[in-house]
């Protein structure tokens, strides 16, 4: 894509046109930091998601799985140190009154939007405050929860006595988290409302290293899965000044994203800060009993933490094609395994009753094995091409005369179309299903 701004302007166009994301509550004049999932979004979301907990969680016979509540006893929060310490350094312009992250400014000095001077830098709790019950004091105070990983620690325990796993295994979790963030931008990079795929591993003290070296590597396994362009994706090794003082290692996995790299992922060796804090704060005994060595110990943790949302703006960015096909087109390249639509059938003219039959048996007895598939008789054959691989469908199948046996040789077969190439065979109408299916569930 020829610059950053027509980059992600391409993207936003491409996702609002196609009923992948929609700005959030926009009928309304929208709200900053939020943005809802169209149709083809939430099929791409849950795709992604599916193919994390298979991954993270169910291939592996160490993992378990919770769904923790977004409202937490505020206890939690003050245990994990972000009531007093989740915070962002906000400034504020004296002309125009507009508020901005300080970290985040090139120019320091200058407002960029009126060119005013800033006020003294100040700390902003990011967190959102409610209040649960009737009464709004300080005792009914309750958080939107900043991140996933509290419900987990605080069920550390539960999982524990209730399926008595051997050390090293994990508890993962997908979940809603909420950050007030003083600037959202770059669509849905930075939000106020967005969503987390979270794994807390716990281990022996002395075997963090081969764990996290197992995750890191896990994690660039799914992110080739996902169709993350291996020349955008880059690991930072956190420096000691930059880390969290109870962590040892913190990778940050970073995309190059049209306003520049970005944070996408992160990998943290957390120690035993975490079940060490809450322990303490909750009276509740959080350690471990090794059976075989009779020691009893504290796990520390590995961290692997993902955006739901950065990541499949990564997946957007990463599929994004344009080329000279025809009179050129727009297409997005995603892994047939998570695109929102893994093919369509189309009748090639909808006006004649025998092909729409005969392609709604293809249709049928496609859908028994490949759930995600849909119907597209609106517009001649070439706007239907177009219009698919616009949403990144792999395949589409046309039901033809020639399907209804107009050439004796040629009946009971279709066109199978790819989207990448371009290109189309023809092929019985079973083994064009089997294509379908193969590219799918083995990546062909």
């Amino acid at each position: 894509m020829e610059n950053k701004n027509e980059a992600m302007e391409k993207i936003t166009s491409l996702a609002k046109r196609r009923g992948f994301i929609f700005p959030g509550s926009e009928i309304y004049g929208g709200l900053a930091g939020t943005y809802d999932y169209g149709p083809l979004g939430v099929r791409l979301k849950e795709n992604i998601e599916r193919l994390w907990l298979t991954m993270f969680r169910d291939d592996r016979s160490d993992m378990y799985g919770v769904d923790a509540t977004i409202l937490m006893n505020s206890k939690l929060w003050e245990a994990s140190g972000h009531v007093s310490g989740f915070s962002d350094p906000l400034v504020e312009c004296q002309k125009c009154h507009h508020r901005f992250r300080a970290d985040q400014l090139e120019d320091e000095k200058k407002c960029p939007d009126c060119g005013g001077g800033f006020g003294e830098v100040k700390q902003f709790n990011m967190m959102f405050k409610t209040h649960a019950g009737s009464v709004e004091d300080d005792s009914s105070a309750v958080y939107l929860r900043p991140e996933t990983a509290g419900g987990i620690f605080s069920n550390f325990k539960n999982v524990m006595d209730s399926m008595h796993p051997k050390i090293p295994f994990g508890i993962a979790q997908i979940g809603k988290a909420f950050r007030n963030e003083i600037a959202p931008r770059d669509f849905i990079f930075r939000l106020r409302e967005f969503s987390q795929m979270e794994v807390e591993y716990f281990v022996k003290p002395s075997e963090w290293e081969s764990a996290f070296e197992e995750w890191r590597l896990l994690m660039h396994r799914f992110a080739e899965r996902i169709g993350i362009s291996k020349n955008s994706l880059h690991e930072l090794e956190v420096a000691d000044s930059d880390r969290a003082h109870y962590s040892n290692r913190t990778i940050d996995f970073e995309f190059d994203y049209p306003s520049g790299r970005g944070e996408l992922w992160g990998l943290a060796y957390r120690g035993d800060f975490d079940l060490s804090a809450h322990q303490e704060a909750s009276g509740t005994t959080l350690t471990y009993l090794d059976e075989e060595t009779k020691e009893k110990f504290i796990p520390h943790v590995i961290e692997p933490s993902l955006g739901v949302d950065r990541t499949l703006l990564a997946v957007l960015l990463s599929a994004y094609r344009e080329d000279s096909l025809g009179d050129g087109r727009v297409y997005l390249a995603f892994p047939p395994s998570i695109a929102p639509i893994k093919a369509v059938v189309s009748p090639l003219l909808k006006n004649k009753p025998e092909l729409v039959a005969k392609a709604r048996e293809v249709f049928q007895a496609l859908k028994t094995v490949v759930p995600q598939i849909a119907w597209d008789d609106n517009g001649n054959i070439g706007k239907r091409y177009r219009r698919q691989d616009e949403v990144g469908t792999p395949w589409c199948i046309t039901i033809d005369f020639d399907t209804l046996g107009e050439t004796k040789e040629l009946l009971d077969t279709v066109t199978l179309r790819s989207r990448d190439s371009g290109e189309q065979e023809r092929l019985s109408i079973s083994d064009a299903i089997q294509k379908v299916y193969t590219s799918i569930n083995h990546g062909a």
